[in-house]
């Protein structure tokens, strides 16, 4: 039976390259992952005084959906060298309310991608440092920087088959990470 894992995009714009490549990576996962894109932009800012006994709907249903799933793979862009507002939101009202972390123990790999030359690695290690203090056990090799993506796509957007090959071997170790951890 194919584990449910949580794919969380932090692009909110429609023709994001990062919502692109997750949808590569639900299109090449192995049979023993089944990949589910995870909606996030719809998320209240957290604000503990919303975060009652009744908290907004979206926050139940976003707590819901992580901890139905047994791990998380982040996609990720970087916004001014640091972590974009949508993903440290999500990270926040998965987080509390306090003692009901959704994401603990559950296995995460950070995925970043960009334009840029360096990949994303400021918000690829930024949301690293938050996965270590949430007890999400991360996949650290093969490292996953993806930049210069929008040269990675053809005109009809079709990724090339040297990007693809890289995040197949990335779901691939993500997939026996996974199961290691299982």
């Amino acid at each position: 039976m194919s584990k449910k894992i949580a794919v969380l995009v932090g692009s909110l714009r429609k023709g994001s390259y990062n919502l692109k490549v997750a949808k590569i990576l639900k299109e090449i996962a192995p049979s023993s992952l089944s990949l589910y894109l995870i909606e996030i932009g719809d998320l209240p800012f957290y604000n503990e005084d919303i975060d009652t006994d009744t908290p907004p709907a979206s926050y139940t249903l976003f707590r819901n959906e992580i901890a139905d799933c047994r791990g998380v793979i982040f996609v990720t862009p970087e916004y001014n060298r640091g972590l974009p507002a949508v993903i440290k939101n999500a990270i926040d009202v998965g987080s509390r309310p306090y003692g009901k972390n959704v994401w603990a123990k559950k296995p995460a790999a950070v995925i970043s991608v960009s334009q840029g030359a360096i990949g994303g690695f400021g918000a690829n290690h930024q949301l690293r440092q938050s996965l270590v203090f949430l007890d999400m056990p991360t996949l650290q090799q093969p490292e996953a920087y993806i930049g210069g993506i929008s040269a990675a796509f053809d005109v009809n957007g079709n990724i090339s088959e040297k990007t693809r090959e890289f995040l197949s071997s990335i779901i691939q170790a993500y997939a026996i990470w996974v199961e290691k951890l299982s």
